[in-house]
């Protein structure tokens, strides 16, 4: 006869198995209790189905009695929600999850950041105090609106079958996109959708699948999503396209950290550095470049690198014309305006 510790033990471990495997994915009962009869015949035990079953409903009520959140239906799976379960962690993995919750809530997404810290307890106390962040995001991405579109739009990634979305634009007016393929980006701070618009014509390039064809959209501003198509995305693969450029000055020594990011060659005497960057998406790009200010010079495409020339130029003219403006009138001023080529 097993004795009282023994069977704690294997009711512990039974429940741990449980716990372990809902927190993969939820299961139907039918599963589970294929993957515990499994279990249970490696730790020595041969019960017939109808007894896992039975001891599956007697364990998952107590689970729920421990406070641990359980969801199931007559046609749904086991789901488990929530977990109180004690976690056991340093200081450090203590003082790390506390920064991913103190970011995570300040870029929006509160309901994410609430979950970490329900995994220990964590307190404010907690972030370290060396941190401060400022993302200050349009909206909280876990409010019900948006997390119900954030579903809808991982729900659709997974088809990966054509769908539409009515996005509000900035003047507030409403317009059907058809979607192609698609994924989340968090960019400066901001939640967007990033896809492929099939239908979507280049003034740019004279060519079928090419960046120009790649849209955001702000996660904020798409006021449904619908259902998918039958049509299958066209690609799997957003398209891109290779842009060369040369920093100099104070980023003479630039190392690249993005992935998509490769030094070309290096001056010998260390004026400058050039690189390559496979880019998907030129407006993001050219906002960075044009931070780098006199550091940074796009050297081909040409098409591109002229785009740039003609944003300086219009920076140029138009802090000009300021500087004239704050001139007083009768004033006589020499010299020559000289605007960049």
């Amino acid at each position: 006869m097993p004795s009282k510790k023994s069977n704690d033990y294997n009711q512990i471990a039974f429940a741990l198995e449980i716990l372990k495997l809902l927190a993969e994915k939820p299961r139907r009962r039918e599963e589970l209790a294929d993957l515990l009869s499994v279990f249970l015949e490696q730790h020595g035990t041969s019960p017939d189905n109808a007894d896992v079953k039975q001891k599956l409903t007697r364990m998952i009520r107590k689970l729920r009695d421990c406070g641990i959140e359980i969801e199931s239906g007559t046609h749904s799976p086991y789901k488990l929600v929530a977990s109180n379960f004690p976690v056991l962690i340093s200081s450090e993995q203590r003082e790390a999850l506390a920064l991913a919750a103190y970011f995570l809530a300040d870029m929006g997404f509160s309901a994410q950041a609430s979950q970490i810290q329900r995994i220990n307890n964590l307190r404010e106390s907690d972030i370290p105090s060396f941190v401060k962040v400022d993302f200050s995001p349009p909206v909280d991405y876990s409010d019900r609106n948006s997390n119900t579109i954030v579903r809808q739009l991982q729900e659709r990634f997974v088809q990966q079958c054509r769908y539409t979305i009515r996005y509000q634009s900035k003047q507030g007016e409403g317009r059907i996109w058809d979607i192609d393929r698609s994924e989340l980006r968090l960019h400066d701070g901001l939640l967007y959708l990033f896809a492929f618009i099939p239908d979507w014509r280049s003034w740019r390039f004279d060519h079928w699948h090419n960046i120009d064809q790649n849209h955001v959209f702000r996660l904020d501003r798409i006021a449904s999503v619908g259902a998918a198509s039958g049509t299958h995305w066209v690609s799997c693969d957003f398209p891109t396209l290779k842009v060369r450029y040369r920093t100099s000055g104070q980023l003479a020594h630039y190392q690249p950290r993005r992935k998509d990011e490769v030094v070309i060659s290096s001056d010998p005497e260390g004026k400058f550095r050039e690189i390559e960057a496979t880019i998907d998406y030129w407006f993001w790009f050219r906002q960075r470049i044009l931070k780098y200010g006199a550091n940074a010079q796009i050297l081909s495409p040409q098409t591109l690198a002229d785009e740039i020339k003609k944003e300086y130029k219009k920076i140029w003219e138009k802090l000009s014309a300021d500087e004239n403006s704050l001139i007083p009138s009768g004033n006589v001023v020499t010299g020559e305006l000289k605007i960049p080529p």
